[in-house]
């Protein structure tokens, strides 16, 4: 065999091997695909069924009570189609979800700009955390009468309510994300004679990122809480205004829609948290299964 043959017989000998090396990477790619497809049409199975077991024993017990003390979930989905109708459930929404908005997004940034600072600089980390403990620790439903009274009934108050829920959870995960970042790449960036900015936007913040998503998923759970407080102590409007009003009434059935409202606001909220997650973080995600 001749030397150009040689060479062509070794070019063909490696085409063929990376095209078994693609057909590979292919089947493994398929049958990864096909192993999640699988994983989401089971989960998704067993959480309807576990729905309807969960619908089906409310359906029974609340059958059996005092309709003036409970109610039944076909029932409740009777009020929730005239209210939506109406226009009163998104009438009694709308504002609360104007303050969701605003509190969440002035506690997010305001919350992840100090979380950062305090693990930045040791100065404002040793002269304002002890604060931040002291106000985290007063339970933040007492500071709520104070607040009205200072910022009135308005949309004003229940904005800064809200934020002071989701505030602290906010800056308390972003601080520990940065704490947590592994001392060792942080080395490796140094030895590489990385800047400080391309430490942060390489190594710290992308190694910080799963706990600020934490942070913003805790704030969500305990700015909605605060966004019903608020409503309930200023009892001028909203969807806290709406339970209070349904239940002084004895309008059990109403009264239920607001609240399966909420939660079914919260379940949108985590599952639009963990789709951003998976877009800007995937290495986060990798390995669980929703």
């Amino acid at each position: 065999m001749s030397t150009v043959d040689q060479v062509h017989a070794d070019t063909l000998t490696e085409a063929q091997v990376q095209r078994e090396l693609d057909n590979d990477r292919a089947r493994v790619e398929h049958a990864a695909a096909g192993r999640r497809r699988r994983t989401a049409v089971q989960n998704l199975v067993i959480r309807l069924v576990s729905l309807a077991i969960f619908l089906l024993l409310w359906q029974i017990t609340g059958a059996s009570v005092d309709p003036v003390l409970f109610t039944t979930p076909s029932k409740v989905a009777a009020a929730a189609v005239n209210m939506v109708l109406s226009g009163e459930l998104w009438y009694a929404l709308w504002p609360s979800l104007l303050v969701l908005l605003m509190g969440l997004s002035l506690a997010i940034v305001f919350g992840t700009v100090l979380g950062l600072s305090l693990a930045r600089f040791h100065i404002l980390d040793v002269g304002l955390t002890v604060y931040i403990t002291f106000l985290y620790s007063i339970p933040s439903v007492a500071l709520v009468p104070l607040i009205v009274l200072w910022a009135g009934y308005e949309t004003t108050a229940k904005v800064i309510i809200l934020f002071l829920f989701a505030f602290f959870p906010m800056v308390i995960n972003t601080y520990q994300g940065v704490k947590a970042v592994d001392p060792k790449l942080l080395e490796v960036g140094l030895a590489f004679r990385c800047s400080e900015r391309q430490v942060w936007g390489n190594i710290v913040l992308p190694a910080a990122l799963p706990f600020i998503v934490t942070g913003i998923r805790l704030a969500v759970g305990r700015g909605m809480i605060g966004m019903v407080l608020a409503d309930l102590y200023t009892a001028i409007s909203g969807i806290g205004y709406l339970i209070v009003r349904t239940a002084s009434t004895f309008q059990v059935d109403k009264m239920f829609v607001p609240i399966v409202t909420l939660g079914l606001l919260g379940v949108t909220l985590t599952a639009v948290l963990r789709f951003v997650e998976q877009r800007v973080a995937p290495w986060t995600a990798a390995g669980r299964e929703d």
